[in-house]
């Protein structure tokens, strides 16, 4: 008992867990690998069969129990495979790694040999599988013989192969002794002739990723097994040595152990060195090429299915682990199975991030793979060297630099960094025999430095001599000693190529987020309430992250910073407050720390790209270690065996001795202390194991989002995946919950609101981030149990098999809530139903985009979104439950009723809040648009009277003038899409006194997009009348879906600024009311102008809102300095009508070029100059435009020029001090305040810095 507590209880700090051996069990029989996919047309020669796990030492442990099912499979994921001499014997290698619930990965490293078969049984089962299929074959050809049909009925699936042998009836007697001389054909089995040969795995299950180690480890056993001559020791002493007596090395230190034929190394970084990482990154670029493996590490940072594809299982490996190796120091979070057996084909289905890799069968085309999700999947075929990423995948922050950089590596170890380049085969080399214990001695003393220089310099010309006549000459030893310091070579290089690749990816990383921590958010007071409202809170801040980053980087920054691998990794920080950090985050910021200290450069954001300086010296660490061993372990030693066990037969792995393998007989001292002593400090040992410690504190507060049980995805039994499915099902119901309320949260938080004029909404790029995210669950969820699809994507899919299902109805069906109401007739007759989703599909397919099926999918989302109309039309695709039932499983998502209802609730939140991410992202497409002019109802029947024309302006463009058809108050147009609409023009050509109208508003519609914009306008349009004004510049308002103006009290997204209403030209004309105006109340209202002004330019440039609407609409400058001039205007007019600013600014100009004239001022302080002849210039030329804009209309196109040109602040002063000026205003009025307009000039001057561009619409016409 006490050997086996000692064995177990040592288990976390041993250099291997288990010793597993997989093969064929004669007992039980053949039985076929149901599961490999493989036809029974094939020779049983080329089958595969059932392998089962024959040993595994020890027996179990506690912290990582052994999963029997789980380690067969991928051991052997094809299953056995039977041989003769006639074929290649070559044995293979390759590794695998297994997930635990918690995260931890531990490693298995497999060396696969064929073995001569024995066992009579089986070569008999053989025999006769191999003439039943050549009767099978036989019977098939001759269709006419209906006993054929009867015999080949029989299925060898069912049955193991032994029963087989004695089921055979006599009938088939003459068939098989007619075919029995038909056995030279490819495949054929003659035991009188042939020799049978199984396939046999070796495993190694370590904790951590010791690939050179353990594969010279199993490749020095096998050798052992093949060589003619015994080893030194019995195999069970080498084996009882790596299990129970090699510890783990420490952290930065090297150690040597002994296999059947030399001495083996292995190294583990320090504390302050990248985690430990064996496998070889150059293998990997050199198959891929830099360019496709940036690529590839940007679809996994951005968590996109990958799907590896090789048919060598240790290529899929190599590039798995290289490129989450890469990660550093974030971690990949989801599905990752490099090695995706045929039994666990299902977990293709997973409708979430993963990595996983399957074996590309022989022959085998892309084509030829049916996968359910391909919207949003990174297929990477290793063997043909090509990656194939999803559409608009962004590009890596500095990709070029960094591709270069990456390449020099390369090039200075000798790979081309095309890639492209056929690596070495992963059959494990022949290990190098030592000969004689003198060589043997020689090779250790060199490890370890203890050559002095006459024996430094033999060792040297013979390694010379090995390299210089190539062996041919030479004696077995000097040809063994060449050959290994040649392999020493190899490894080393390949160690340091890992590193330096690594350090410049590390590097790239602390330069993107080297001041991380700013932006963290720590707002719980304890650990407890932060897990306790975790989903609520917002614990970085990203938009102020955004905000200092080069614009180069931030649609890939943004779609990082909603991945779960930056979330875990920011909840590590926060959590770090309360408990120890994780051993990468500690590193990561000790790093940082460290650079900040010798960094200089102040702006660290926008400087530009800098390559890694610690290349070298990261590589030389890892140098010293394998050229030199810091510890060695106890050697192989003689077990208390009986006699007879152990004996060498050659060509057979020998049946184990279990009760000396099952335990640790404690015979190493050294190996114990060491074990005690980690024991007693299980503190040091986690902070300093990168990649397997455990921190007890970290996992009672289990703080990641871990919905899947690690453990199950291994288990292909139909119970474990049917739960795996469930899980499934509700992690996406989870993530649609999560996802909508981070798009509502982000649309109505306080933060969008304070960084705007009232305007609740995020535009650009963190929207398009958050749409991009919902499109990819939609096709993640439409993915789920799918088992017939049109093209990859499995949503636009399911839409054209609705799309043909209805077209196949004889009367189309009314979608729930539609009404006639709701259809609108275009000028061709052509009626078009807004709320229809048959209709938008139309619109998507006759779009000019020429989209892929993915890009089709994600407009119909876009436009569904913006309309208000996704959950609605969801459900109602999903109303057609025979289609349903026809192209999913019945595990399906859409096939569980109250998921299903729950997820489109989830989306109907979404309606609550405006999106315009249909039209801001598809800008070249056509729009059909209809304006309506609304007048005054009294004076409506003046509309008779006046000949008006629109032109409409938007984000992308305006429509052009519009002529309204006589005697019709509307127009309906179709152009390209002009983006959100901001203002409209609204003429007429009449001049005559008769033809003026009051104008209520303008509206418009999209119809398409179902959205209603609002142009108030409350002025008369026409000669004679207001400011005669015969063209209004209108500044419009997206109203809510229906045209309702309250509508808008339940929309989360305020209303933006409008025109000035006539309600507030009235108050601002009226002398009554403008003697009420108070000077404090105009000042304030001109610096919130102000102020909205430079805060709309120091947001992100595609977060930025509509600059117009902050100069010329409700609130705006414009309006602003027209109370500032207007406060205490002196008027003589008796029926007090309205007066106008720009009467003044003109009588104002006039005077000063009179006075300039006359050469005389008057006694005037002011002093004629620049600011005087640009005020008149900039005056002159407004007045001259051919444009009938009215003095209003003048007024502001005089503020938007000025404040455009900087020449706004100086105009002032002149104004202020004009003669003029004395006799128009009154005392206190605000222009006669000195103080009053040099605070004006300075807030007007603080706009200068800033680059204005204004719409055309606002300055056409006007020639300076």
């Amino acid at each position: 008992m006490s050997g086996t507590a000692a064995a177990t209880g040592s288990a976390s700090c041993r250099f291997a867990h288990y010793f597993v051996v997989c093969g064929l069990d004669a007992e039980t029989g053949l039985e076929p690998d149901d599961g490999a996919g493989e036809s029974f047309d094939q020779s049983p020669i080329r089958r595969s069969f059932k392998s089962k796990v024959l040993v595994h030492y020890p027996e179990n442990t506690d912290r990582n129990p052994f999963r029997k099912d789980a380690v067969n499979m991928l051991c052997m994921p094809r299953g056995l495979y039977f041989r003769t001499q006639a074929d290649r014997l070559d044995h293979q290698f390759h590794s695998f790694s297994i997930a635990s619930d918690d995260g931890t990965r531990s490693y298995g490293f497999v060396h696969t040999f064929y073995e001569e078969v024995t066992s009579p049984q089986i070569i008999t089962a053989m025999q006769t599988l191999y003439q039943m299929h050549q009767v099978e074959r036989q019977s098939s050809s001759s269709a006419s013989s209906p006993s054929s049909s009867s015999s080949s009925a029989s299925s060898p699936s069912t049955s193991s192969m032994d029963s087989l042998v004695s089921s055979l009836e006599e009938s088939d007697a003459e068939s098989l002794a007619r075919v029995s001389g038909c056995l030279t054909c490819a495949g054929s089995f003659d035991p009188a002739r042939d020799t049978l040969y199984v396939s046999k795995a070796l495993c190694l299950l370590t904790p951590l990723p010791f690939l050179q180690a353990s594969r010279q480890f199993l490749s020095q056993l096998h050798q052992a097994v093949t060589s003619h001559t015994a080893p030194p020791l019995p195999l069970e002493s080498y084996i009882h040595n790596i299990l129970y007596e090699v510890p783990l090395p420490p952290p930065g230190r090297s150690l040597r152990f002994h296999g059947v034929q030399g001495p083996i190394m292995c190294q583990r970084p320090g504390p302050s060195e990248l985690p430990l990482g064996e496998y070889p990154l150059g293998e990997a670029f050199s198959l891929l090429g830099a360019d496709n493996m940036v690529q590839l590490l940007t679809c996994t940072l951005l968590e996109t299915q990958v799907l590896l594809y090789s048919q060598d299982y240790q290529r899929l490996m190599t590039v798995a682990e290289g490129i989450t190796t890469l990660l550093f120091p974030f971690q990949w979070q989801h599905i990752y199975v490099p090695i995706v057996s045929a039994p666990l084909h299902h977990l293709l289905d997973a409708p979430v991030p993963f990595v996983m890799g399957i074996q590309r069968r022989e022959g085998a085309q892309r084509s030829s793979l049916h996968l359910p999700h391909e919207a949003n999947l990174c297929f990477v075929d290793i063997d043909n060297h090509c990656v194939e990423a999803p559409e608009d995948l962004p590009v890596f922050p500095d990709q070029t630099e960094l591709i270069q950089e990456l390449s020099e590596v390369l090039l200075r170890f000798g790979v081309p960094p095309q890639g492209g380049v056929i690596t070495k085969p992963t059959t494990s080399t022949t290990s190098p025999r030592m000969s004689s214990l003198v060589l043997e001695d020689l090779m250790e003393d060199r490890r370890n430095g203890n050559l002095g220089g006459e024996e430094l310099a033999v060792l040297e010309r013979l390694q010379a001599l090995a390299q210089r006549c190539g062996g041919g000459k030479m004696s077995d030893g000097a040809k063994t000693l060449g050959h290994e310091l040649e392999e020493e070579e190899e490894e080393l290089k390949a160690a340091k190529l890992n590193i330096q690749l690594r350090e410049v990816l590390a590097g790239r990383f602390a330069a993107m987020f080297g001041r991380y921590d700013e932006f963290v958010i720590h707002s719980a007071l304890d650990l407890d309430s932060w897990l306790s409202n975790r989903e609520g809170t917002f614990s970085f801040d990203k938009g102020s992250f955004l905000s200092v980053q080069p614009t180069a980087h931030l649609r890939f920054l943004s779609r990082f910073l909603e991945t779960s691998m930056f979330s875990s990794f920011v909840d590590g920080k926060v959590i770090s407050r309360w408990a120890d950090r994780e051993p990468l985050q500690q590193l990561f910021d000790n790093r940082l720390e460290k650079e900040r200290l010798y960094d200089t450069d102040k702006d660290s954001y926008n400087c530009r790209y800098r390559k890694c300086t610690t290349l070298f010296e990261s590589a030389q660490a890892t140098e010293r270690r394998l050229m030199k061993a810091d510890h060695t372990a106890i050697h192989p030693h003689l077990l208390d065996m009986r006699i007879g066990q152990g004996r060498h037969q050659p060509g057979y792995f020998p049946k184990l001795q279990a009760d000396v393998l099952a335990q640790g007989q404690n015979t190493n001292k050294w190996s114990s202390r060491v074990t005690a002593s980690r024991r007693t400090d299980p503190k040091r040992s986690a902070m300093t194991d990168h990649s397997g410690g455990d921190n007890e504190h970290r996992q009672k507060h289990t703080f990641a989002k871990k919905n899947l049980h690690q453990s199950k995805l291994l288990d292909p039994s139909p119970q474990a995946v049917t739960q795996t499915q469930r899980e499934f099902v509700d992690g996406l119901l989870s993530e649609c919950r999560l996802k909508t309320k981070r798009m509502l949260m982000e649309r109505m938080g306080k933060e969008s609101v304070e960084f705007g004029q009232g305007e609740a909404n995020i535009t650009g790029l963190q929207e398009n981030t958050l749409i991009h995210g919902l499109c990819d669950l939609l096709e993640r969820t439409w993915g789920h149990g799918l088992q017939l699809k049109q093209g990859k994507s499995a949503l636009w899919s399911h839409l054209l098999h609705y799309q043909a299902a209805q077209g196949k109805t004889d009367t189309p069906t009314e979608c729930p809530g539609s009404n006639a109401s709701e259809q609108r007739t275009f000028d061709d007759g052509t009626q078009l139903l807004k709320g229809s989703l048959i209709q938008d599909m139309r619109f998507i397919q006759n779009m000019s985009e020429c989209l892929s099926e993915v890009g089709q999918a994600r407009a119909w989302i876009h436009l569904a979104l913006e309309k208000k109309m996704l959950s609605h039309h969801l459900k109602e695709l999903l109303t057609n439950q025979e289609l349903l039932r026809q192209l999913y499983k019945s595990h399906a998502f859409l096939l569980c009723e109250e998921e299903r209802e729950q997820f489109l609730f989830h989306l109907l939140s979404l309606n609550t809040v405006d999106y315009l991410c249909f039209t801001r992202v598809f800008t070249s497409i056509s729009i059909p648009y209809r304006v309506v002019i609304i007048p005054m109802k009294k004076l409506s029947i003046a509309m008779a009277t006046v000949d008006p024309w629109v032109c409409v302006s938007g984000e992308l463009g305006d429509s052009g003038v519009r002529q309204i058809p006589k005697n019709t108050q509307e127009i309906f147009f179709q152009c390209k899409n002009l983006g959100r609409l901001s203002t409209l023009q609204l003429g007429q050509e009449n001049s005559g006194l008769l033809a003026k109208c009051l104008i209520d508003c303008v509206m418009v519609y999209n119809e398409i997009t179902g959205h209603t914009y609002k142009f108030p306008c409350g002025r008369w349009l026409g000669k004679g009348v207001g400011d005669g004004s015969l063209e209004r510049v209108l500044i419009g308002q997206l109203v809510s879906p229906g045209g309702e103006e309250d509508a808008g009290r339940w929309t989360g997204t305020p209303p933006e600024l409008s025109s000035p209403s006539q309600s507030v030209r009235i108050v601002l004309g009226s002398l009554g009311s403008r003697n009420r105006m108070m000077a404090v109340e105009v000042q304030e209202d001109v610096r919130e102008a102000a102020n909205n002004l430079v805060k709309h330019f120091h947001k992100l440039e595609q977060e930025r809102g509509n600059l117009t609407v902050l100069l010329c609409g409700e609130g705006g400058l414009v309006l602003s300095l027209e109370k500032f001039l207007l406060h205490g205007f002196k008027s003589n007019r008796l029926f007090q009508r309205n007066v106008f600013v720009w009467d003044f600014i003109e009588k104002a100009v006039v005077s000063m070029e009179t006075a300039d004239q006359m050469g005389d001022l008057h006694g005037s302080t002011l002093t004629k100059g620049p600011p005087c002849d640009s005020l008149c210039h900039y005056v002159n030329a407004i007045n001259a435009s051919p444009r009938n804009i009215g003095k209003e209309g003048k007024f502001q196109l005089f503020v938007c020029l000025g404040i455009r040109d900087r020449l706004l602040s100086q105009w002032l002063p002149p104004l202020a001090e004009c003669p003029l000026t004395g006799r128009t205003y009154e005392e206190g009025a605000l222009l006669r305040n000195r103080p009053a307009v040099h605070s004006l000039c300075r807030i007007l001057h603080t706009l200068n810095e800033f680059t204005i561009t204004l719409e055309t619409a606002l300055v056409k016409g006007v020639d300076l």
